[in-house]
């Protein structure tokens, strides 16, 4: 008789008290919520009807205490986990972190826990954005132990979008398996979409495979709206929603790198709007010296041994002569440069069964030496015949960039260009409006405090025009950005026929965007 009455009186509740009521509850209290009855699904999903970022970064020494505040934080305030993204210093466990995560959000949650260089997001504590950048104490002592801590963590709710971890794999004793990776994504988004290009990919590399000839070929098969952005070198661990794709701690293949697939659900209620990703690449290279075509190729140990001619020339140059003629091209702009050459390579790819096509591509390779008969770079997959071109790290350069990330991001007048409009979004004023709702990074490990001489030189594009808006992301060993926007050009990769999806010092911005559907469209539940 009582649970009749209990009954009774949860059902005379109106909708604005219970949406009342469950918007205030945590992230875990507020998906119980949910599962009470149909009336409650119905108004926690009017409360959470908007794609959401959640982020939060912490610093403290302990890993045990540090994991606890970032999923408190992020789980504070109601949301629906889509996925999970997890960047951790020396200090974490990968596989304790994956779990304990894993637990938090529930089996149905796909889950990407990586080590980089060094994090980036806002503290938990003080709701600032900070850059960190850990040291390698491999080679000092002097360095304490604890000083290389914190740990990041961003969860996503997507509404319209379905979201899954898909491996590179490679057999053991064997080549990875670029094909079918391409294919397990294009299949995943056809089951999803009906269309074979998803939304977006976040790939993530471990930091034992050479993953460049993959995104490459990957970037290839994906159109210009598919956003591909990443880290090329890290350690990671995953969990994925399908079982069968977990092979991570298997004897017989092992992971080269792991997507975070985003594919539009085919059946969504045309209620739940448009989301969308905008790819924008900070350079942080200068160009200099002519360019130079590959004579002679030889490799050994991933290091390439070329010899070269300047274009339009007939003499052919060992490393030393090529690298004094660069020397003398930069007129001692640079005392130490780090120099890389940029290839222009154009090959014949297929997946699978396809007809070969003729794609040009360009990829940077890092100089190491020259000598009297080489010049030694790092690699295995330039040719013959291949063009070339001398880039160095440059500060300048890179603030330049920034500043045009900065007017790129503001051209997108998405409607979210203060801290108030953030927090607003969502409520009648702004029902219709685009808005951005968060954002991440992938920085050079070489970039940061030291190179620009002052802190959050990056991040500051992101802030400048979202404020208030989640931003998370790291330090990475390789820079993964097949742009949609590029600093200073507001063309696209469809634009051209060249490809350049891997960077070096530079840092790539993926923004989050979301426009809402027509007023007096009704959402499903």
């Amino acid at each position: 008789m009582g649970s009749r009455r209990e009954r009774s009186g949860m059902a005379s509740m109106s909708e604005d008290l219970v949406a009342n009521i469950v918007g205030r509850l945590p992230a875990v209290s507020f998906a119980s919520a949910a599962c009470v009855c149909k009336s409650w699904r119905r108004v926690c999903s009017q409360v959470l009807s908007r794609p959401k970022l959640a982020s939060a970064l912490s610093l403290n020494p302990s890993a045990t205490i540090a994991l606890q505040e970032v999923v408190d934080k992020v789980l504070s305030q109601p949301i629906f986990p889509h996925f999970a993204i997890v960047h951790a210093a020396q200090g974490f466990s990968l596989a304790v972190a994956l779990r304990y995560i894993g637990r938090k959000l529930g089996a149905r949650t796909p889950v990407i826990v990586s080590r980089d260089a060094g994090i980036i997001g806002i503290d938990a504590a003080t709701n600032e954005v900070k850059e960190v950048e850990w040291e390698d104490d491999s080679e000092d002592e002097v360095i304490e132990i604890n000083r290389n801590h914190g740990i990041v963590l961003t969860v996503g709710f997507v509404p319209g979008l379905k979201v899954d971890c898909i491996p590179l794999v490679r057999l053991a004793e064997g080549t990875a398996m670029v094909d079918k990776f391409i294919m397990d994504i294009r299949e995943y988004s056809t089951s999803i979409s009906g269309c074979a290009a998803p939304v977006g990919l976040i790939m993530f590399g471990n930091e034992s495979a050479d993953i460049k000839y993959a995104v490459e070929k990957l970037g290839n098969a994906m159109p210009v709206e598919t956003a591909i952005v990443g880290d090329e070198r890290g350690t990671c661990l995953y969990r994925t929603v399908n079982d069968l794709r977990n092979v991570h701690g298997s004897q017989e293949c092992y992971t080269d790198a792991v997507a975070l697939v985003f594919a539009k659900e085919r059946n969504s209620s045309p209620a739940v709007g448009e989301i969308r990703f905008h790819v924008v690449l900070s350079d942080g290279v200068s160009v200099v010296g002519p360019r130079y075509r590959a004579v002679s190729v030889r490799t050994r140990d991933d290091v390439t041994w070329l010899t070269a001619r300047r274009e339009g020339q007939t003499e052919v140059l060992d490393g030393e002569s090529i690298l004094n003629e660069i020397y003398d091209e930069m007129d001692n702009r640079v005392e130490y440069p780090e120099l890389y050459i940029r290839v222009t390579k154009r090959r014949k790819h297929a997946i699978g069964a396809e007809k070969a096509k003729l794609i040009t591509s360009l990829s940077f390779h890092l100089v190491h030496r020259g000598d009297e008969e080489y010049l030694y770079v790092n690699g295995a997959s330039i040719k013959t015949g291949d063009y070339f071109q001398f880039y160095y790290a440059d500060p300048a350069a890179a603030v330049a960039s920034c500043n045009e990330v900065s007017t790129s991001l503001r051209s997108l007048n998405l409607g979210c260009n203060s801290k108030s409009s953030y927090q607003a979004a969502g409520s009648a004023g702004n029902a219709d409006k685009a808005e951005v709702f968060g954002g991440l990074m992938f920085a050079c490990c070489g970039r940061g405090a030291a190179f620009f001489g002052r802190p959050n030189v990056d991040s500051s594009p992101f802030v400048e025009n979202f404020p208030g808006a989640p931003l998370a992301g790291i330090f990475c060993g390789g820079e993964i950005g097949c742009c949609s926007m590029r600093s200073g050009d507001q063309g696209s990769r469809g634009g051209s026929s060249t490809h350049h999806c891997c960077h070096v010092y530079s840092t790539v911005y993926l923004v989050m965007s979301y426009t809402p559907a027509p007023s007096g469209t009704t959402l499903r539940c």
